[in-house]
């Protein structure tokens, strides 16, 4: 198991430093100058840069380094999120979109574990807006991803 992001501030960094919390391995790509909304991201993140300055080609290079990609909000898609989830759909990936407006975080757990568990991803890519936009997504989606049970190819698997 491997998850990947794009790096910005919220749902992204989330996920990679609930990787870390978890010895879970990690990685994505990020825009030229490792840019985020808060400046370069520190180098203890293990991404890859690309030549590209462009969010949008960050974004579809990790959908397609994923065997699929976990999207999270409070509310409806936008942004680049709603653009993630068009370019999943673009590119015949598998994604799974959870609203923290319309699922408490019992039922988000559950809904992610049994994604994760049918389709036995060995790459999962972790997206959703970023901190300026939604305050709340950060601690949302970290607690979530370190309190979920991982599949058993999961080196932490319980």
């Amino acid at each position: 198991m491997k998850i990947i992001s794009g790096g910005q501030t919220g749902a992204d960094l989330a996920a990679l430093d609930a990787a870390i919390a978890l010895n879970i391995p990690h990685g994505g790509w990020l825009p030229k100058g490792r840019k985020t909304e808060s400046g370069p991201l520190p180098l203890r993140y293990t991404l890859g840069e690309l030549h590209s300055g462009r969010y949008r080609d960050r974004t579809e290079k990790n959908i397609l380094a994923a065997d699929g990609t976990l999207i999270f909000s409070f509310g409806p898609l936008s942004g680049g999120s709603a653009l993630t989830e068009a370019l999943a759909i673009r590119h015949d990936r598998p994604f799974l979109h959870v609203d923290f407006e319309l699922v408490d975080s019992r039922q988000a757990a559950a809904l992610v574990e049994h994604w994760l568990d049918i389709l036995q991803l060995k790459t999962v890519n972790v997206a959703g807006p970023r901190a300026s936009s939604e305050p709340r997504i950060y601690p949302t989606v970290f607690a979530l991803l370190t309190q979920i049970r991982w599949p058993i190819s999961s080196p932490l698997a319980t």
